[in-house]
Protein backbone atom coordinates (compact mmCIF):
# COMPACT_ATOMS: atom_id res chain seq x y z
CA UNK A 1 0.00 0.00 0.00
CA UNK A 2 1.22 3.38 -0.62
CA UNK A 3 1.87 5.93 2.16
CA UNK A 4 -0.12 9.35 0.58
CA UNK A 5 0.84 11.35 3.26
CA UNK A 6 4.28 11.92 1.49
CA UNK A 7 2.54 14.29 -0.95
CA UNK A 8 2.24 16.44 2.06
CA UNK A 9 6.11 16.26 1.80
CA UNK A 10 8.25 17.87 -0.34
CA UNK A 11 9.81 15.15 -3.33
CA UNK A 12 12.32 15.44 -5.89
CA UNK A 13 10.16 14.53 -9.31
CA UNK A 14 11.81 13.72 -12.57
CA UNK A 15 8.82 14.02 -15.04
CA UNK A 16 10.54 11.85 -18.38
CA UNK A 17 8.50 13.47 -21.45
CA UNK A 18 7.34 16.55 -19.07
CA UNK A 19 5.89 18.24 -22.50
CA UNK A 20 3.12 15.75 -23.03
CA UNK A 21 0.03 17.36 -22.44
CA UNK A 22 -1.25 15.39 -19.78
CA UNK A 23 2.46 14.85 -17.89
CA UNK A 24 2.70 18.66 -17.97
CA UNK A 25 -0.41 19.14 -16.41
CA UNK A 26 0.91 16.64 -13.74
CA UNK A 27 4.20 18.57 -12.88
CA UNK A 28 2.53 21.58 -12.70
CA UNK A 29 0.56 20.80 -10.12
CA UNK A 30 3.55 18.82 -8.28
CA UNK A 31 5.09 22.26 -8.50
CA UNK A 32 1.97 24.33 -7.18
CA UNK A 33 2.08 21.50 -4.01
CA UNK A 34 6.07 22.70 -3.07
CA UNK A 35 7.76 19.92 -4.91
CA UNK A 36 10.65 20.39 -6.76
CA UNK A 37 9.93 19.24 -10.17
CA UNK A 38 12.19 18.96 -13.12
CA UNK A 39 12.46 17.27 -16.27
CA UNK A 40 13.07 16.22 -20.07
CA UNK A 41 11.48 16.45 -23.75
CA UNK A 42 12.40 15.66 -27.23
CA UNK A 43 11.71 18.88 -28.46
CA UNK A 44 10.54 22.86 -27.53
CA UNK A 45 7.18 23.89 -27.23
CA UNK A 46 4.85 26.27 -26.08
CA UNK A 47 3.90 23.63 -23.24
CA UNK A 48 7.73 23.52 -22.23
CA UNK A 49 8.11 27.32 -22.46
CA UNK A 50 5.06 27.47 -19.81
CA UNK A 51 6.47 25.11 -17.42
CA UNK A 52 9.88 27.10 -17.43
CA UNK A 53 7.83 30.12 -16.40
CA UNK A 54 6.54 28.35 -13.67
CA UNK A 55 9.89 27.71 -12.57
CA UNK A 56 10.11 24.04 -13.40
CA UNK A 57 13.93 23.45 -15.25
CA UNK A 58 13.04 21.50 -18.53
CA UNK A 59 16.18 19.47 -20.61
CA UNK A 60 15.53 19.07 -23.86
CA UNK A 61 18.28 16.21 -24.21
CA UNK A 62 16.56 13.04 -23.10
CA UNK A 63 19.33 10.65 -21.67
CA UNK A 64 20.70 8.89 -18.67
CA UNK A 65 22.73 11.89 -17.25
CA UNK A 66 19.61 13.99 -17.26
CA UNK A 67 18.22 12.06 -14.49
CA UNK A 68 19.34 13.55 -11.07
CA UNK A 69 20.92 10.69 -8.63
CA UNK A 70 18.53 12.08 -6.42
CA UNK A 71 15.47 12.04 -7.41
CA UNK A 72 12.97 10.31 -5.32
CA UNK A 73 9.81 10.04 -8.08
CA UNK A 74 10.58 9.35 -11.82
CA UNK A 75 7.42 9.64 -13.56
CA UNK A 76 7.22 8.97 -17.60
CA UNK A 77 4.41 9.35 -19.87
CA UNK A 78 3.27 6.71 -22.37
CA UNK A 79 5.33 7.72 -24.87
CA UNK A 80 8.81 6.81 -23.52
CA UNK A 81 9.45 3.13 -23.53
CA UNK A 82 10.92 0.82 -20.96
CA UNK A 83 13.81 0.86 -22.95
CA UNK A 84 14.75 4.37 -22.97
CA UNK A 85 17.93 5.40 -21.47
CA UNK A 86 16.66 7.27 -18.21
CA UNK A 87 14.41 4.36 -17.55
CA UNK A 88 17.22 2.17 -17.80
CA UNK A 89 19.02 4.71 -15.47
CA UNK A 90 16.42 5.32 -12.67
CA UNK A 91 16.27 2.17 -12.29
CA UNK A 92 19.75 1.04 -11.61
CA UNK A 93 19.37 3.65 -9.45
CA UNK A 94 16.60 2.20 -7.47
CA UNK A 95 14.38 5.52 -7.95
CA UNK A 96 10.86 4.58 -7.56
CA UNK A 97 8.85 4.85 -11.37
CA UNK A 98 5.59 5.12 -12.20
CA UNK A 99 3.56 6.05 -15.55
CA UNK A 100 1.80 9.90 -15.83
CA UNK A 101 -1.57 7.94 -15.35
CA UNK A 102 -0.53 6.07 -12.17
CA UNK A 103 0.75 9.31 -10.51
CA UNK A 104 -2.10 11.45 -11.47
CA UNK A 105 -4.58 8.21 -9.70
CA UNK A 106 -2.27 7.88 -6.66
CA UNK A 107 -2.75 12.06 -6.33
CA UNK A 108 -6.19 11.43 -6.78
CA UNK A 109 -7.06 8.57 -4.55
CA UNK A 110 -9.67 9.03 -2.58
CA UNK A 111 -10.90 12.63 -3.44
CA UNK A 112 -14.21 13.70 -5.06
CA UNK A 113 -12.98 13.04 -8.88
CA UNK A 114 -15.34 13.53 -11.78
CA UNK A 115 -13.22 11.49 -14.76
CA UNK A 116 -14.24 12.49 -18.80
CA UNK A 117 -13.73 9.33 -20.59
CA UNK A 118 -14.41 7.96 -24.19
CA UNK A 119 -13.45 8.03 -27.49
CA UNK A 120 -14.26 11.42 -28.74
CA UNK A 121 -14.83 14.68 -27.28
CA UNK A 122 -13.21 14.06 -23.81
CA UNK A 123 -11.10 17.25 -23.69
CA UNK A 124 -13.62 20.01 -24.68
CA UNK A 125 -16.80 17.77 -22.19
CA UNK A 126 -14.07 17.88 -19.41
CA UNK A 127 -13.25 21.99 -20.42
CA UNK A 128 -17.26 22.39 -20.61
CA UNK A 129 -16.83 20.98 -17.42
CA UNK A 130 -14.30 22.89 -15.62
CA UNK A 131 -15.75 26.31 -17.02
CA UNK A 132 -19.03 24.91 -15.44
CA UNK A 133 -17.54 23.73 -12.18
CA UNK A 134 -15.23 26.99 -11.84
CA UNK A 135 -18.18 29.39 -12.50
CA UNK A 136 -20.20 28.15 -9.91
CA UNK A 137 -17.87 28.48 -7.68
CA UNK A 138 -16.42 25.29 -6.67
CA UNK A 139 -13.03 26.00 -7.60
CA UNK A 140 -12.44 22.42 -9.06
CA UNK A 141 -8.68 20.91 -9.79
CA UNK A 142 -8.42 20.63 -13.58
CA UNK A 143 -6.76 18.15 -15.28
CA UNK A 144 -7.47 17.88 -19.43
CA UNK A 145 -5.73 17.34 -22.51
CA UNK A 146 -5.90 20.72 -23.90
CA UNK A 147 -5.72 24.49 -23.14
CA UNK A 148 -8.52 26.63 -22.14
CA UNK A 149 -8.99 30.51 -21.58
CA UNK A 150 -10.82 29.02 -18.59
CA UNK A 151 -7.89 27.62 -17.26
CA UNK A 152 -5.43 30.94 -18.13
CA UNK A 153 -4.63 29.30 -21.36
CA UNK A 154 -3.29 26.39 -19.45
CA UNK A 155 -4.52 22.39 -19.26
CA UNK A 156 -4.64 22.60 -15.48
CA UNK A 157 -6.11 24.27 -12.22
CA UNK A 158 -4.98 23.97 -8.65
CA UNK A 159 -8.29 24.15 -6.50
CA UNK A 160 -8.70 24.20 -2.59
CA UNK A 161 -10.73 21.46 -2.16
CA UNK A 162 -10.86 18.00 -2.62
CA UNK A 163 -13.20 18.37 -6.19
CA UNK A 164 -11.05 17.25 -9.52
CA UNK A 165 -12.11 16.75 -12.92
CA UNK A 166 -9.83 15.06 -15.16
CA UNK A 167 -9.85 13.82 -18.52
CA UNK A 168 -9.34 10.11 -18.60
CA UNK A 169 -7.29 8.23 -21.55
CA UNK A 170 -8.27 4.46 -22.14
CA UNK A 171 -4.74 4.35 -24.10
CA UNK A 172 -3.44 0.83 -22.67
CA UNK A 173 -5.74 1.20 -19.86
CA UNK A 174 -4.29 3.96 -18.63
CA UNK A 175 -7.43 4.91 -16.68
CA UNK A 176 -8.06 2.09 -14.71
CA UNK A 177 -5.21 4.09 -11.82
CA UNK A 178 -8.00 6.13 -11.41
CA UNK A 179 -10.83 5.85 -8.86
CA UNK A 180 -13.80 8.24 -9.51
CA UNK A 181 -16.83 8.68 -7.75
CA UNK A 182 -18.69 10.33 -11.29
CA UNK A 183 -17.75 9.08 -14.78
CA UNK A 184 -19.14 10.52 -18.11
CA UNK A 185 -18.78 8.96 -20.82
CA UNK A 186 -18.55 10.91 -24.35
CA UNK A 187 -18.59 7.56 -26.45
CA UNK A 188 -17.05 4.15 -27.34
CA UNK A 189 -16.62 4.31 -30.75
CA UNK A 190 -13.32 2.18 -30.54
CA UNK A 191 -9.64 3.35 -31.07
CA UNK A 192 -5.68 2.94 -29.98
CA UNK A 193 -5.94 -1.18 -31.68
CA UNK A 194 -2.57 -0.93 -30.81
CA UNK A 195 -3.25 -1.63 -27.59
CA UNK A 196 -6.42 -3.16 -27.86
CA UNK A 197 -7.04 -6.59 -29.65
CA UNK A 198 -9.65 -5.99 -30.66
CA UNK A 199 -13.50 -3.88 -30.20
CA UNK A 200 -14.59 -6.58 -27.02
CA UNK A 201 -11.09 -5.82 -25.75
CA UNK A 202 -12.06 -1.97 -25.81
CA UNK A 203 -15.42 -2.32 -24.36
CA UNK A 204 -14.16 -4.68 -21.58
CA UNK A 205 -11.69 -2.21 -20.74
CA UNK A 206 -14.36 0.24 -20.24
CA UNK A 207 -16.39 -1.78 -18.24
CA UNK A 208 -13.69 -2.60 -15.84
CA UNK A 209 -13.48 1.46 -15.57
CA UNK A 210 -17.12 1.85 -15.18
CA UNK A 211 -17.05 -1.19 -12.54
CA UNK A 212 -14.52 0.48 -10.17
CA UNK A 213 -17.12 3.52 -9.40
CA UNK A 214 -18.39 3.06 -5.33
CA UNK A 215 -21.71 1.67 -5.13
CA UNK A 216 -23.29 5.51 -5.07
CA UNK A 217 -21.21 6.29 -8.02
CA UNK A 218 -23.08 7.67 -11.01
CA UNK A 219 -22.00 7.22 -14.90
CA UNK A 220 -23.60 9.94 -17.11
CA UNK A 221 -23.66 8.64 -21.06
CA UNK A 222 -26.08 9.27 -24.42
CA UNK A 223 -28.78 6.92 -24.17
CA UNK A 224 -29.33 6.58 -27.65
CA UNK A 225 -25.67 5.31 -27.80
CA UNK A 226 -26.92 1.45 -27.33
CA UNK A 227 -22.94 0.42 -27.27
CA UNK A 228 -22.16 2.17 -24.43
CA UNK A 229 -25.44 1.36 -22.29
CA UNK A 230 -24.58 -2.09 -23.29
CA UNK A 231 -21.02 -1.54 -21.03
CA UNK A 232 -22.69 0.37 -18.91
CA UNK A 233 -25.43 -2.27 -17.43
CA UNK A 234 -22.62 -5.22 -18.36
CA UNK A 235 -20.63 -3.31 -15.45
CA UNK A 236 -23.92 -3.64 -13.24
CA UNK A 237 -24.54 0.22 -13.24
CA UNK A 238 -27.50 2.44 -14.09
CA UNK A 239 -27.28 4.80 -16.30
CA UNK A 240 -28.16 8.83 -16.62
CA UNK A 241 -29.04 9.53 -19.64
CA UNK A 242 -28.09 13.04 -20.81
CA UNK A 243 -30.40 12.31 -24.19
CA UNK A 244 -32.87 13.73 -21.23
CA UNK A 245 -31.47 16.99 -21.64
CA UNK A 246 -32.15 19.31 -24.56
CA UNK A 247 -29.20 20.68 -27.28
CA UNK A 248 -28.20 23.41 -25.62
CA UNK A 249 -27.09 26.68 -27.38
CA UNK A 250 -23.54 27.35 -27.76
CA UNK A 251 -21.12 29.35 -28.61
CA UNK A 252 -18.70 27.18 -30.70
CA UNK A 253 -20.22 24.88 -33.68
CA UNK A 254 -21.25 20.95 -34.49
CA UNK A 255 -23.93 18.74 -33.08
CA UNK A 256 -21.09 16.78 -31.37
CA UNK A 257 -19.94 20.04 -29.07
CA UNK A 258 -23.91 20.52 -28.32
CA UNK A 259 -23.67 16.36 -27.07
CA UNK A 260 -20.75 16.95 -25.25
CA UNK A 261 -22.43 19.50 -23.18
CA UNK A 262 -25.65 17.53 -22.69
CA UNK A 263 -22.87 15.72 -20.82
CA UNK A 264 -21.96 18.50 -18.57
CA UNK A 265 -25.59 19.49 -18.14
CA UNK A 266 -26.47 16.06 -16.56
CA UNK A 267 -23.63 16.24 -14.71
CA UNK A 268 -24.54 19.68 -13.03
CA UNK A 269 -28.10 18.49 -12.39
CA UNK A 270 -26.46 15.48 -10.54
CA UNK A 271 -24.44 17.93 -8.46
CA UNK A 272 -27.48 20.02 -8.21
CA UNK A 273 -26.14 23.58 -9.79
CA UNK A 274 -28.21 26.29 -10.54
CA UNK A 275 -29.58 25.20 -14.51
CA UNK A 276 -29.59 28.46 -15.93
CA UNK A 277 -26.45 29.15 -14.29
CA UNK A 278 -24.67 26.15 -16.18
CA UNK A 279 -26.32 27.05 -19.21
CA UNK A 280 -25.04 30.26 -19.16
CA UNK A 281 -21.57 29.34 -18.85
CA UNK A 282 -21.94 26.98 -21.74
CA UNK A 283 -23.16 29.48 -24.00
CA UNK A 284 -19.64 31.27 -22.88
CA UNK A 285 -17.77 28.28 -23.19
CA UNK A 286 -15.33 29.78 -26.14
CA UNK A 287 -13.69 26.19 -27.22
CA UNK A 288 -10.12 25.25 -26.46
CA UNK A 289 -6.54 24.75 -28.17
CA UNK A 290 -6.61 22.44 -31.18
CA UNK A 291 -10.53 21.67 -31.23
CA UNK A 292 -11.90 23.40 -33.93
CA UNK A 293 -9.58 26.54 -33.16
CA UNK A 294 -9.31 29.72 -35.40
CA UNK A 295 -6.11 30.76 -36.09
CA UNK A 296 -6.51 33.56 -38.04
CA UNK A 297 -6.35 34.70 -41.68
CA UNK A 298 -4.07 34.51 -44.42
CA UNK A 299 -3.17 37.33 -46.64
CA UNK A 300 -5.65 35.81 -49.25
CA UNK A 301 -8.49 36.13 -46.49
CA UNK A 302 -8.61 32.27 -46.00
CA UNK A 303 -9.85 31.54 -42.61
CA UNK A 304 -7.30 28.94 -41.11
CA UNK A 305 -8.91 26.71 -38.48
CA UNK A 306 -6.76 24.06 -36.51
CA UNK A 307 -8.18 20.65 -35.21
CA UNK A 308 -6.89 17.69 -33.38
CA UNK A 309 -9.22 15.15 -35.58
CA UNK A 310 -7.55 12.40 -36.22
CA UNK A 311 -10.11 9.50 -36.02
CA UNK A 312 -12.56 9.32 -38.90
CA UNK A 313 -16.01 9.94 -36.79
CA UNK A 314 -14.04 12.75 -35.41
CA UNK A 315 -13.16 13.90 -38.92
CA UNK A 316 -17.05 14.10 -40.33
CA UNK A 317 -17.97 15.64 -37.02
CA UNK A 318 -15.54 18.89 -37.24
CA UNK A 319 -16.03 19.06 -40.81
CA UNK A 320 -19.80 18.84 -40.95
CA UNK A 321 -19.48 21.34 -38.12
CA UNK A 322 -17.06 23.77 -40.02
CA UNK A 323 -19.00 23.26 -43.20
CA UNK A 324 -22.21 24.43 -41.07
CA UNK A 325 -20.21 27.50 -39.79
CA UNK A 326 -18.91 29.00 -43.26
CA UNK A 327 -22.13 27.16 -45.42
CA UNK A 328 -20.41 29.60 -48.55
CA UNK A 329 -17.17 29.13 -48.54
CA UNK A 330 -15.20 26.25 -50.55
CA UNK A 331 -13.37 24.30 -47.31
CA UNK A 332 -9.82 22.70 -47.94
CA UNK A 333 -8.34 19.95 -45.86
CA UNK A 334 -4.86 18.92 -45.00
CA UNK A 335 -5.22 16.07 -42.85
CA UNK A 336 -1.75 14.50 -40.98
CA UNK A 337 -2.77 10.88 -40.60
CA UNK A 338 -1.36 9.63 -36.87
CA UNK A 339 0.16 6.72 -36.14
CA UNK A 340 0.14 3.56 -39.00
CA UNK A 341 -1.60 1.26 -37.02
CA UNK A 342 -5.16 3.36 -36.74
CA UNK A 343 -4.84 4.33 -40.49
CA UNK A 344 -4.49 0.39 -41.52
CA UNK A 345 -6.90 -0.74 -39.10
CA UNK A 346 -9.78 2.14 -40.00
CA UNK A 347 -8.92 1.78 -43.73
CA UNK A 348 -12.78 2.14 -44.71
CA UNK A 349 -13.33 4.47 -42.71
CA UNK A 350 -11.16 7.16 -43.02
CA UNK A 351 -11.51 6.57 -46.64
CA UNK A 352 -14.67 7.99 -46.82
CA UNK A 353 -14.64 10.62 -43.95
CA UNK A 354 -14.04 13.62 -46.26
CA UNK A 355 -17.06 14.03 -48.46
CA UNK A 356 -18.21 17.40 -49.54
CA UNK A 357 -15.12 18.91 -48.91
CA UNK A 358 -13.42 21.09 -51.58
CA UNK A 359 -10.30 19.88 -51.91
CA UNK A 360 -8.22 17.22 -49.59
CA UNK A 361 -4.32 17.18 -48.65
CA UNK A 362 -2.96 14.26 -47.28
CA UNK A 363 0.28 14.52 -45.46
CA UNK A 364 2.82 11.81 -44.21
CA UNK A 365 2.29 10.09 -41.36
CA UNK A 366 2.71 11.69 -37.99
CA UNK A 367 4.40 8.33 -36.53
CA UNK A 368 3.65 8.51 -32.75
CA UNK A 369 4.29 5.01 -31.38
CA UNK A 370 6.67 3.14 -34.17
CA UNK A 371 7.58 0.57 -32.14
CA UNK A 372 3.69 -0.74 -32.30
CA UNK A 373 3.46 -0.19 -35.86
CA UNK A 374 3.93 -3.49 -38.39
CA UNK A 375 3.78 -1.77 -41.60
CA UNK A 376 3.64 1.58 -43.37
CA UNK A 377 0.46 2.90 -44.38
CA UNK A 378 0.32 3.69 -48.03
CA UNK A 379 -0.28 7.51 -47.93
CA UNK A 380 -0.68 7.91 -51.59
CA UNK A 381 -3.22 4.58 -52.06
CA UNK A 382 -5.03 6.45 -48.61
CA UNK A 383 -5.41 9.58 -50.98
CA UNK A 384 -6.39 8.19 -53.86
CA UNK A 385 -8.85 6.09 -52.23
CA UNK A 386 -10.29 8.99 -50.50
CA UNK A 387 -11.04 10.77 -54.09
CA UNK A 388 -12.97 7.89 -55.30
CA UNK A 389 -14.78 7.56 -52.24
CA UNK A 390 -15.84 10.79 -51.36
CA UNK A 391 -15.42 12.41 -55.13
CA UNK A 392 -13.12 14.87 -54.11
CA UNK A 393 -10.08 16.49 -55.26
CA UNK A 394 -7.32 14.87 -52.89
CA UNK A 395 -3.67 14.23 -52.86
CA UNK A 396 -0.53 12.98 -51.28
CA UNK A 397 1.57 16.11 -50.31
CA UNK A 398 4.36 14.46 -48.13
CA UNK A 399 6.09 16.32 -44.82
CA UNK A 400 4.35 19.65 -43.80
CA UNK A 401 6.80 22.06 -45.69
CA UNK A 402 5.65 20.60 -49.17
CA UNK A 403 2.12 20.57 -47.68
CA UNK A 404 2.56 24.44 -46.62
CA UNK A 405 4.16 24.77 -50.16
CA UNK A 406 1.19 23.35 -52.00
CA UNK A 407 -1.06 24.76 -49.91
CA UNK A 408 0.32 28.52 -50.94
CA UNK A 409 -0.42 27.21 -54.38
CA UNK A 410 -3.88 25.78 -54.27
CA UNK A 411 -5.56 27.97 -51.98
CA UNK A 412 -8.29 30.51 -53.39
CA UNK A 413 -9.47 34.08 -51.64
CA UNK A 414 -12.08 33.38 -49.20
CA UNK A 415 -11.21 29.31 -48.78
CA UNK A 416 -11.79 28.30 -45.41
CA UNK A 417 -8.28 25.95 -44.34
CA UNK A 418 -8.98 22.96 -41.36
CA UNK A 419 -6.26 21.41 -40.40
CA UNK A 420 -6.21 18.09 -38.73
CA UNK A 421 -4.59 16.00 -36.95
CA UNK A 422 -2.84 15.11 -33.45
CA UNK A 423 0.70 14.90 -34.27
CA UNK A 424 2.68 18.24 -35.72
CA UNK A 425 -0.45 19.84 -37.98
CA UNK A 426 -0.76 22.76 -35.39
CA UNK A 427 2.96 23.67 -36.66
CA UNK A 428 1.55 24.24 -40.05
CA UNK A 429 -2.13 25.78 -38.83
CA UNK A 430 0.03 28.68 -36.90
CA UNK A 431 2.81 29.24 -39.82
CA UNK A 432 0.04 29.31 -42.82
CA UNK A 433 -1.29 32.48 -40.49
CA UNK A 434 2.58 33.89 -39.79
Amino acid sequence: MTDFACYDLSMKIFCSGIGGIGLSAYAAHMRCLGHEVTGTDGSDSETVQDLLSQGIKVTLVQNAASVPADTELFVYSEAIPDSSPERKKATELGIRQMSYFAALGELTAGTDLIAICGTHGKSSTTAMAAKVFIDAGLDPNVVIGTKTADLGGRNWRKGKGNLWIVEACEYRRSFLYLKPTTILLTNTDGDHFDSFKNQDDYAQAFKEFISSLPKEGSVIAHGADTHSQEIITAAGKTLIDADTEALPTLSVPGVHMQQNAQLVLALAKLRQLPQQKTEESLLGFAGSWRRMEVKGETKLGVTVIDDYAHHPVEIRATIAAIKAQYPERRLVCVFEPHTNDRIIKLWKDFTSAFAGVGLVLVTKVFDARPDKDKEPADVAKLAAEIGKTCKVSCRPTGNLSKTKTALDQLLLNDDVLLIMGAGNSTKLAAAMVA
